[in-house]
């Protein structure tokens, strides 16, 4: 239901502006790499305007989205190593609870954990970025 909300609200006006503009754009021009000599360029196709606009417009969301990706690589790495410090802790306190218990069964007691601390060192689940709850 939401995916047809979407397309009808999104898409569909996207797809119209589109098909509008390719038909108000749909003269050839010569684009030319040749800096020289713009007149009888050596290296130069000739395309409709509309697909030269589109493929600079797509060239610049794909570069945008590689410069953005190369500028958040101190936070992916910076959650990595938080991850690694995470399982660590998690496995200290495994290893911790682990040792607690044996002590307590070679005295013949059970450990009696807080009732207020126990609950926030269980893992409940993982949030949308899988980090644990």
């Amino acid at each position: 239901m939401l995916r047809k909300i979407f397309n009808v609200l999104v898409i569909l006006p996207l797809a119209i502006l589109f098909v509008v503009f390719a038909v108000a754009n749909r003269h050839i021009v010569t684009l030319s790499f040749d800096p020289f000599n713009s007149s009888d360029p050596a290296l130069g196709v000739s395309l409709p305007l509309f697909v030269v606009i589109i493929v600079v417009a797509m060239f610049g969301v794909i570069a945008g989205g590689v410069a953005t990706w190369f500028g958040q690589r101190h936070w992916r790495r910076a959650a990595r190593l938080h991850e690694a410090d995470a399982r660590h802790a998690r496995a200290e306190l495994a290893a911790q609870r682990e040792r607690a218990l044996a002590a307590a069964a070679r005295e013949g007691q059970v450990p009696a954990l807080s009732p207020g601390l126990a609950p926030q060192y269980l893992a409940v689940g993982r949030d949308k970025h899988g980090a644990a709850l």
